[in-house]
């Protein structure tokens, strides 16, 4: 296995465009897989030249420097055309959340002020719907099939023969990947060319992503992690992707086989569903030796029974991808969020990160408070929002929302979002505490925590439990399972019962629309009712 340093030292250097990075990639094998798609696949020297006959399409229909357009779509091969194309006139790609309504979408067109987007005829009407009323309205083009005034992006690549431009800026936005919007409006964050050319480079350290390796899409390109750990992993490696249109937990091993996928990027939700899923499933000939993204929950399933033996966990945002992560070669400490990450040249300036309290004071070991971080894979700013900007940033320092401790050997651990911190009989609890522990009782599928007003002042906790199919179990059972595992003072009040948990479009629980919910309180159990 060759070390990180090693894998990047394979191509000729570039200047940190798309561009630049996949014509020094290219330029080693042309004929070397680079992407494959259902039954289409590209070398590097044939996506080369398609994404610069695609940049030619979009150019000779007016895009240009500093613009957007945007891309909805469920995976497919034309997200990474359309990025590279885009990239390549120093244009912007605003990635839309295909599962989105027609307000959820419109809010992301309409706040980017898309010239253009690139649907497939799944997408295609809503997105009409949610363009609709641009000041400019923006062009369609399609990217599976031609509709009536659509053309398909393919049908166009052999006629274009606009100009492109000579070079474009390294530091020229090229994506901005809306937030999933659990509190308010989503927000734009701006990435650009560098950015994700160097987060490219940063994953290849942590998980020592080879040349050879064949990384599988499954998360959504809408995604901060599809986009900057797969893809640009991908483009940084020299390596191959095989793109899938959308997880399958039945079928997800038997696709592993089929592609020969050696590396996968995951989430909880998707490492959850695997884990529950039959064993009738699993295929052990697959070639999986590396995936990221698992936590310390189910680290024992994917080690002894599907038998991976790199198994890697981290940290990072839409805003700052990819800042801490359990080393490679070790030691690694299940359940931390790992030390800082590096880049694969040691010399090269890497994150920083402090713990702080509520005045920005740093925090000794063991303490928990905010992590603060500078890093070179690092947003732009909110895309329109300057103060918005402002107010994530203090004297350099992006403030991350998240409460977090660090040990002696500079291994971090998450605790809780600032805002899903419960006031209780004045002590701090995190409610993501309350979620893991509720949610490993063997009748609860997903549990939410929230704080509601308490009469006495400060905050009540209220767990809000799906069951998995079958099952019951009562709110005092529930309470009983958390007064057996934690203090006192973190046992809920209230406790109701639903179908199923709303989730935000990156599968996190969506505990906004939980506050909001007033029917739920209503219908909660209070286990401290006089009877």
């Amino acid at each position: 296995m060759k070390k990180p340093l090693e894998v990047l030292r394979l191509y000729a250097e570039h200047d940190y465009t798309l561009n630049g990075v996949l014509a020094s990639r290219a330029a080693r094998d042309p004929g070397r897989p680079f992407m494959r798609f259902r039954d289409r696949q590209w070398s590097w020297g044939e996506f080369a030249l398609k994404a610069e006959a695609a940049a030619r399409v979009l150019a000779s229909r007016g895009i240009a420097k500093g613009d957007r357009v945007g891309v909805m779509a469920r995976n497919c091969d034309g997200h990474v055309v359309m990025l590279f194309a885009l990239a390549r006139l120093g244009a912007i790609m605003v990635p839309v959340n295909p599962e989105f309504g027609v307000e959820e979408a419109k809010y992301v067109l309409h706040h980017a002020e898309v010239s253009a987007v690139a649907a497939t005829t799944d997408t295609l009407e809503v997105a009409r719907k949610a363009a609709a009323g641009l000041k400019n309205p923006a062009w369609f083009l399609m990217l599976d099939a031609a509709a009536t005034d659509a053309p398909l992006l393919d049908d166009l690549l052999n006629s274009a023969k606009a100009d492109l431009p000579a070079t474009v800026d390294a530091d020229a936005t090229c994506l901005i990947v809306y937030t999933s919007g659990t509190t308010g409006f989503p927000k734009g964050a701006m990435h650009s060319q560098r950015s994700f050319v160097t987060g490219g480079e940063a994953f290849v350290q942590r998980v020592y992503l080879q040349d050879d390796d064949r990384v599988m899409v499954v998360l959504p390109m809408f995604h901060i992690n599809a986009m900057f750990y797969s893809v640009a992993g991908t483009l940084a490696a020299g390596a191959s992707m095989i793109i899938i249109p959308k997880f399958s937990a039945s079928t997800f091993w038997q696709t592993a086989v089929d592609t020969g996928a050696t590396e996968v990027n995951i989430i909880e939700a998707i490492g959850s569903i695997l884990r529950a899923r039959p064993r009738s499933e699993f295929r052990p000939d697959h070639k999986i030796t590396k995936v990221y993204g698992v936590r310390a929950s189910m680290d024992e399933t994917f080690k002894n029974e599907f038998k991976i033996p790199h198994r890697i966990g981290g940290y990072g945002m839409t805003e700052i991808p990819g800042v801490t992560c359990n080393p490679f070669e070790g030691p690694q400490k299940l359940g931390s969020m790992g030390p800082i990450g590096r880049h694969p040249d040691p010399a090269r300036p890497w994150a920083q990160c402090r713990v702080v309290d509520d005045e920005g004071r740093d925090l000794p070991d063991g303490e928990a408070g905010e992590l603060w971080v500078k890093t070179p894979i690092l947003m732009q700013g909110y895309f329109r929002d300057p103060e918005q900007t402002k107010n994530t940033f203090h004297d350099g320092w992006f403030k991350t929302g998240d409460l977090v401790k660090r040990d002696s050997d500079g291994y971090f651990y998450f605790i809780s979002r600032k805002r899903d911190i419960i006031r209780r009989r004045g002590e701090n609890i995190a409610a993501a505490e309350l979620d893991r522990v509720v949610g490993e009782h063997p009748a609860v599928a997903e549990a939410g925590t929230i704080a509601v007003p308490s009469e006495l002042g400060e905050d009540e906790i209220f767990v809000i439990c799906a069951l998995k199919p079958g099952a019951a179990v009562t709110a005092q059972e529930i309470a009983d399972w958390c007064k057996s595992r934690l203090a006192p003072q973190k046992v809920p009040r209230f406790v109701a019962f639903i179908d199923e948990l709303p989730h935000t479009p990156t599968h996190k629980i969506a505990k906004a629309q939980l506050r909001e919910d007033k029917a739920l309180r209503a219908r909660a159990v209070d286990l401290q009712a006089k009877s």
